[in-house]
């Protein structure tokens, strides 16, 4: 970048590689660690390093785990049911999941969605470690929480007809309209699969 010393502009560079951060933003974050003190930019550099050095994946889910930490503390967790598995597209998913302190099963992470205009197919997905998990039997339910968009879609579909021989059941989490939305806002698609969803009322 013209005008701009070396190290600045390779981590302008840098922070320009991430998801979401464009030039502009770039610029902003590597300006805030010039200001910042020396302290809090090698905190900031031994974070980095240390979450490609101390973060593994478990061998059973597929989520993020400790180093060293095999399986993960869900997954090693007796009580929880290990005849249902969740099955999501991130690690951030089991997080929001496990917020909400509904569900007692397990999780199987992907890493991803199928998304043909980006190259990403099944193989490219944690889906043959799934797939192992539920050959081995002992599973009653698989729930497919992928994200309601076209990707997540056709990646739920897809696990489906994979999965529809080894496992009793398979379904998929409900769509419809969020809490505080207004039906006025809600598009098409989302107020179809509200309607399909409808459920008794409850007292």
């Amino acid at each position: 970048m013209a005008g701009l010393i070396a190290p600045v502009a390779r981590l302008i560079e840098e922070f320009s590689k991430l998801p979401g951060i464009g030039t502009k933003t770039a610029q902003r974050l590597t300006y805030h660690v010039l200001r910042a003190s020396t302290d809090d930019a090698r905190a900031l550099a031994a974070a980095l390093i240390g979450i490609k050095e101390n973060v593994a994946y478990c061998s059973v889910c597929c989520n993020i785990t400790e180093a060293g930490v095999d399986p993960c503390d869900l997954c090693a967790d007796p009580r929880r049911e290990s005849g249902r598995i969740c099955v999501v597209e991130e690690p951030l998913d089991v997080l929001a999941i496990e917020r909400t302190g509904e569900f007692r099963g397990r999780y199987h992470v992907l890493h991803g969605a199928i998304s043909p205009i980006d190259g990403i197919g099944p193989e490219r997905l944690r889906t043959r470690e799934l797939l192992s998990r539920a050959t081995a039997g002992g599973i009653e339910e698989v729930i497919l929480a992928t994200n309601p968009n076209l990707e997540g879609e056709a990646t739920a579909m897809y696990l489906a007809d994979l999965l529809r021989p080894h496992v009793a059941s398979v379904t998929r989490i409900a769509r419809g309209l969020p809490v505080g939305g207004d039906l006025e806002y809600a598009d098409d698609v989302t107020l179809i699969r509200s309607l399909q969803g409808r459920r008794a009322v409850e007292r």
